[in-house]
């Protein structure tokens, strides 16, 4: 790598001579093109070659079935020369890669053992890979459905017949058993086998393993005692065993499709196509083609299609899904915008600073789809259990055998025996029972609006002693009210709202839309003003008996109308940690409308009972530290973290793991999506 210089496409002042991480916004760095100053890459495309020759690399995987399935992955990935390290999450269905390789050669190694490395769509919005995930995993549910309706078909008639004295269980009786359970066994049971072979090949005894031998015995012990030697039949058990679990198959992959929820909603945010300026003509183009340097032009009501920096126009910007701001935020030339958020008012045009897989977006993609990939210690001594469980069980069979040929000598009652032990180890607790119980507790839970992440975190809930609670919708309504109107001179309450709603009627800024809706929620009538105009940064005009004001103090500076009765009452609003409007009429003060993110009505209450349950109570939101600490206080919070950006809000939550806290993070927006896992 000597030679080379890396750099942040949102900080290029950040230079490094290794490929890695900005310190700044955890971003990959990109190699930079010489005589540029910027990134090489310069497309959707390029995000995927900045990690295939060196870095990490996060690989969709189907077929897997249980821990051990993963070790077996790992294992391969590991031996594959020029990779560093390797973690496969058998919940998520990822490979997650620290390699100095080529990621075909990892593919290679994910194949090698029997399981399929998903091919990812090349486009800036699913670079890694979501959209081939989604589409694998439905296909899995469908497989598994399948396989396990025909095995339910057969055995059904299987077991009938087995169990009614209407069946003799005479030889032609017996070969009609055996034509019915050989499809259940080698077609339906098919997948078991496969992975049995994989797994021996890698020497890693999986769940498999004892599944194959368990539903072998069985049907070969039941093959034998039909053509060769006198004793029960075990047709029915060999049928019923693949029925359950490709049913537990069936709804194992249910629960990773709704694992995968999060990331799939994250990667829809992402707009589709951008209008760009080349050889001086405006023309639309997909997300995937704008490249780094490109000129993109975003129009009112637009979302801003990649990261850049402002080279013209003046607008505000809804940024509540990055920072948790509840107020859109103003953007004028030099500032920087983030892709995915939406332009409230004016136009802008940027200069595209970093697309496809270095943007904000696909870093909080990252780094929730690697939060998830990551294995907790009870997780990973688990993992080490089931690989001697496998073994042992077999152990246990073998002595079972001899014990009972030692003690009765009997072969049909020792081998019954042996396949009982093989048939109860069988995993159908691992396979049925538990994300049996895991779509359901996530189920009603999703019912009462509370989204689960797994059993894990279920399993965990019990050992809880902190709660990290995010401010914007979670505590707050996430939308702006009006909280306080301050009337001057003649003028009362109601006459103030109504000249600030009759300009704001047709307003789309969200402040605006809280003063309508509030003179509307006081059965004001509203006519139509006149010469409506947005200001971005500033405020509005309008005409109605005269010239309306509402906005800032800029606002009112730049007409020339002074402040001087308002000041007071202004500094104390803001104090509060609320948005102060001012309303002006014919160029004079009449009064200040305040608005702020209210607290939802039973947040005070749930804090109480936190604190109750002897549960430390932290508030983490992206707002500023005054507005964090007003709102905090009229609930009774003391422990806050403000200002904190998406990729650091993640580094709050293991600050305080570190300290031997057991959190709890509850959020409801895409801004939290990385702490949430």
């Amino acid at each position: 790598m000597s030679g080379k210089t890396y750099t942040c496409p949102m900080h290029p002042e950040v230079r490094r001579n290794k490929l890695g991480l900005c310190p700044k916004c955890g971003m990959y760095l990109v190699e930079m093109a010489h005589g540029t100053g910027r990134g090489a890459q310069g497309s959707g495309h390029g995000a995927r070659s900045a990690e295939q020759g060196a870095g990490k690399s996060v690989i969709s995987v189907s077929g897997m079935h249980c821990a051990s399935c993963a070790q077996t992955i790992e294992r391969a990935l590991k031996k594959t020369p020029g990779v560093k390290g390797a973690n496969v999450n058998f919940a998520t269905g990822k490979a997650y890669v620290e390699h100095e390789t080529d990621e075909e050669a990892l593919r290679k190694a994910i194949n090698s053992t029997g399981y399929k490395a998903l091919e990812e769509k090349a486009e800036g919005h699913k670079h890694h890979g979501a959209g081939a995930a989604e589409g694998n995993n439905l296909e899995e549910i469908k497989y598994q459905f399948r396989v396990f309706l025909l095995a339910l078909v057969l055995s059904i008639p299987i077991v009938i017949l087995t169990f009614t004295d209407l069946f003799v269980t005479g030889f032609s009786e017996l070969l009609v058993l055996l034509a019915l359970t050989i499809p259940v066994q080698f077609i339906a049971g098919w997948q078991f086998y496969r992975n049995t072979f994989y797994s021996l090949r890698y020497r890693n005894l999986n769940m498999d393993v004892l599944v194959s031998l368990g539903i072998s015995a069985a049907f070969v012990y039941s093959v034998l005692s039909t053509f060769f030697i006198k004793g029960f039949v075990f047709y029915e058990t060999s049928a019923l065993l693949v029925t359950f679990l490709t049913f537990g198959r069936f709804l194992e992959a249910r629960t990773r499709g709704k694992t995968s929820e999060a990331v799939k909603k994250l990667v829809k945010l992402q707009a589709k196509t951008a209008r760009v300026i080349r050889g001086g003509k405006e023309q639309e183009i997909p997300i995937e083609d704008v490249k780094v340097g490109d000129i993109v032009l975003i129009k009112p009501g637009e979302k801003i299609p990649v990261d850049g920096l402002v080279v013209k126009g003046l607008s505000s910007v809804d940024e509540s899904m990055i920072s948790g701001e509840s107020i859109p935020v103003e953007k004028k030339v030099g500032d920087k915008v983030v892709g995915a958020t939406m332009n409230k008012h004016g136009s802008l045009t940027i200069k595209a600073t970093a697309v496809g897989g270095n943007t904000v977006l696909a870093s909080i993609i990252k780094m929730v789809e690697e939060a998830q990939g990551s294995k907790p210690p009870i997780q990973k001594a688990a993992d080490r259990i089931v690989s001697y469980f496998v073994p042992v069980v077999i152990l246990i069979s073998i002595v079972t055998f001899a014990g009972w040929m030692l003690l009765f000598g009997n072969f049909v009652s020792a081998l019954t025996a042996a396949i009982a032990v093989l048939v109860i180890a069988c995993p159908c607790a691992i396979g049925l029972a538990t994300p049996t119980a895991i779509m359901v507790g996530t189920g009603r839970g999703a019912e009462h609006g509370i989204l689960i992440k797994g059993g894990e975190a279920l399993e965990k809930v019990g050992k809880l002693n902190a709660i990290v609670l995010d401010k914007t919708g979670t505590l707050t309504k996430g939308k702006p009210e009006v909280t306080d109107i301050i009337a001057f001179g003649k003028y009362k309450e109601l006459d103030v709202l109504k000249i600030a709603a009759i300009a704001e009627k047709h307003s789309e800024h969200p402040l605006g839309e809280s003063i309508a809706a509030k003179a509307l929620e006081k059965k004001i009538k509203l006519a139509d003003a006149k010469n409506f105009k947005t200001i971005p940064g500033f405020g509005i005009i309008a005409h109605y008996g005269g010239e309306i004001l509402v906005g800032n103090r800029k606002l009112m500076q730049k007409h020339k109308v002074s402040l001087a009765d308002s000041e007071s009452k202004l500094q104390a609003l803001e104090k509060a940690g609320k948005t102060a409007m001012i309303v002006a009429f014919k160029r004079k003060i009449v009064g200040v409308i305040a608005v702020a993110d209210t607290l939802k009505e039973n947040a005070a209450l749930v804090i109480r009972e936190l604190k109750a349950k002897k549960l430390e109570v932290y508030m983490l939101t992206g707002d500023n530290e005054r507005v964090a600490r007003a709102i905090a206080s009229q609930i009774g919070i003391n422990n806050i973290f403000a200002e904190v950006l998406p990729e650091d809000k993640v580094q709050k939550i293991k600050e305080l793991q570190r300290k031997g806290r057991v959190v709890a993070m509850v959020g409801d927006g895409i801004n939290d999506a990385p702490a949430l896992t």
